[in-house]
């Protein structure tokens, strides 16, 4: 039987936040996930001197999906590999990668019509570019299918799982179920205590693909993600504790959606409240955490609910007048 590949988790510090990413041990060593744009030196660099390896042996950079904290490192990384290393992320994220404008223009188009801050835009500009290494091209891109050679006997298969952005994907070291998953398993929410997906129907297909096709038998989540009574799971979940964070994703989201219809079914009223013009879903649901916090998973969130609601009012307005 061939050893088990090792898997480190690997801390990097942002402010009073750590910033995961995971060593992947293989002939061809991999990083998934790469923190801002200090983290490498800081986090990785260290870390891996830590346990015998260099940071300069990395070979491949796995992206899980586009956000600043997990791609914000990836040129810096990719420095220090001498240009060596490649780097994988799936084409609908790849913008993210290739431009920190990106960043902004996804805010604009979400999060910020509700967030009435008229400093937002050029905070998230500033803060793009303080915190993202460079603008790359990626070396690979991926749609969830392929299988990644690590050297020697070990690969790595790519899972499409969009929701929590429309290029997440699982990666899956094949013959050990190991998964690395990013944000894509968001229980209760990180910090702001609130599920944060842009996709909805997508978020719920990728659960119920991870629960019941993948099967992890470790599940590595991008920040430690939590229960209803805040505690943190941590990132390195265990079969029985994979099963029960991806069975509460789903229960949660399941609330999350009956709210978020009875509120759009309603119509949607502009008020004084913080959530507005979600209120209704803040209360129904006891949500009483801050959705100015970027990045907002409540208004991301609705904004789906939003938006994927918009869109079947339209089909059916127009299977019924077309």
């Amino acid at each position: 039987m061939t050893p088990a590949v090792a898997v480190h988790p690997i801390v990097s510090p942002w402010g009073r936040f750590g910033l995961y990413s995971f060593f992947i041990d293989a002939p061809e060593p991999a990083i998934v996930d790469t923190g801002i744009a200090s983290s490498p030196a800081e986090g990785l660099a260290p870390a891996l001197a830590a346990i015998g390896r260099r940071v300069e042996d990395v070979r491949w950079i796995l992206l899980t999906h586009g956000h600043i904290d997990h791609v914000g490192g990836a040129h810096a990384l990719w420095e220090l590999t001498g240009r060596r290393a490649q780097v994988v992320i799936h084409e609908a994220d790849a913008p993210l990668l290739r431009s920190r404008r990106a960043h902004v223009d996804e805010y604009v188009a979400g999060r910020a019509q509700y967030l009435h801050d008229p400093d937002g835009e050029s905070r998230l500009s500033a803060a793009a570019d303080a915190v993202i290494s460079g603008e790359m091209e990626p070396t690979l891109l991926v749609r969830g299918g392929e299988r990644i050679s690590l050297g020697g006997d070990v690969t790595v298969s790519v899972h499409s799982i969009p929701g929590h952005t429309p290029g997440s994907v699982a990666y899956v070291i094949d013959g050990q179920d190991d998964v690395f998953v990013g944000d894509a398993v968001q229980v209760h929410g990180a910090a702001n205590g609130f599920p944060g997906f842009v996709d909805p129907a997508g978020y719920r297909a990728g659960l119920q693909y991870l629960r019941e096709e993948i099967r992890p038998q470790h599940l590595y989540l991008g920040h430690p993600y939590r229960r209803a009574d805040g505690t943190p799971y941590g990132v390195e979940l265990d079969a029985e504790q994979a099963r029960e964070a991806l069975q509460a994703s789903q229960e949660i989201e399941a609330r999350v959606g009956d709210a978020a219809c009875r509120c759009l079914d309603a119509g949607l009223q502009d008020t004084d409240s913080p959530y507005s013009p979600f209120a209704r879903v803040a209360e129904e649901l006891g949500y009483a955490g801050d959705p100015s916090l970027e990045p907002s998973p409540f208004f991301t969130t609705l904004h789906g609910y939003r938006t994927t609601f918009d869109q079947m009012t339209k089909h059916e307005e127009l299977r019924t007048h077309g």
